[in-house]
């Protein structure tokens, strides 16, 4: 993970992955890490929302392709600011 931001209903993630890595392994993989942090800190959420899942399972995936590395970064960096 190069760089994360986080809104009210919605992550962004910053990854650089080998092409042998699908994008939506490495969803299902960050999804599947976040719930388990999630689910140990408040184990009566699932409960409590009544949905056995935490979260959709829609996601969206974008390539850096003509910008760097740096210029994402620095547009999630600055998304946490507003």
């Amino acid at each position: 993970m190069l760089a994360l931001e986080t809104d009210v209903d919605h992550i962004h993630f910053f990854v650089s992955a080998p092409p042998k890595d699908s994008p939506s392994k490495i969803v299902g993989l960050l999804n599947g890490h976040r719930s388990k942090k999630v689910r140990a800190q408040f184990p009566a959420l699932a409960k409590a929302t009544g949905q056995a899942q935490l979260w959709t399972s829609a996601y969206y995936v974008g390539t850096a392709g003509q910008v760097n590395a740096e210029v994402i970064r620095r547009y999630i960096m600055e998304c946490q600011r507003t």
